[in-house]
């Protein structure tokens, strides 16, 4: 049984970065992800956050 993701995000880039960015200051060291072309998304191995590709208006492949 695969965990619903705890927060997603829509991005318009393929590489992106992720700090945990939490309210209490409580998040993680920042790691550079990169969505894969043929999954359009990408989960942080530190918070699980997932960030979403809008294909739609994405802004190339940086």
């Amino acid at each position: 049984m695969r965990i619903p993701a705890p927060e997603i995000v829509t991005v318009t880039t393929r590489r992106i970065a992720c700090d945990g960015n939490d309210a209490v200051g409580l998040g993680h060291p920042r790691v550079w992800l990169a969505i894969p072309a043929e999954v359009g998304f990408v989960d942080c191995g530190y918070c699980d956050k997932r960030f979403v590709l809008d294909s739609n208006n994405a802004n190339g492949d940086h």
